[in-house]
């Protein structure tokens, strides 16, 4: 059964960090291009940062420019979000999603095939 499962979300003061993971089950991710979304209440989701299947590209949305690193581990099989200096406005559910795609990667999610079922990021005092 192919499955994203993302983990590491969870209540933070702000200014604080967070490691979000996004492990598949079933498929390799070495062919998949994996994109990180978030999703608050009573907005549009929004793509974040994105990484192409061998990790050499990235892309990273404005609104998260130099506080979020995304990296992939081949060995683990998984890709991972690293945020730094949250605000509140990042509380949201954050998902991944992987799309098979060689070279390139995009913060838009109408390409990507697979979905992970989210996890909780509240950032608060």
């Amino acid at each position: 059964q192919v499955q994203l499962v993302e983990s590491g979300g969870g209540l933070v003061q702000p200014g604080g960090s967070l490691r979000l993971s996004c492990a598949a089950s079933g498929f390799t991710l070495d062919v998949y291009a994996i994109g990180w979304f978030r999703q608050a209440p009573g907005k549009e989701r929004e793509g974040i940062p994105c990484i192409s299947n061998s990790g050499s590209y990235t892309y990273y949305a404005g609104s998260v420019k130099g506080r979020f690193t995304i990296s992939r581990d081949k060995a683990k099989n998984t890709v991972y979000l690293q945020i730094n200096s949250l605000k509140p406005e990042d509380t949201a559910v954050y998902y991944c999603a992987a799309v098979f795609k060689n070279g390139w990667c995009t913060v838009i999610a109408g390409p990507y095939h697979y979905w992970g079922q989210g996890t909780q990021v509240t950032v608060a005092s």
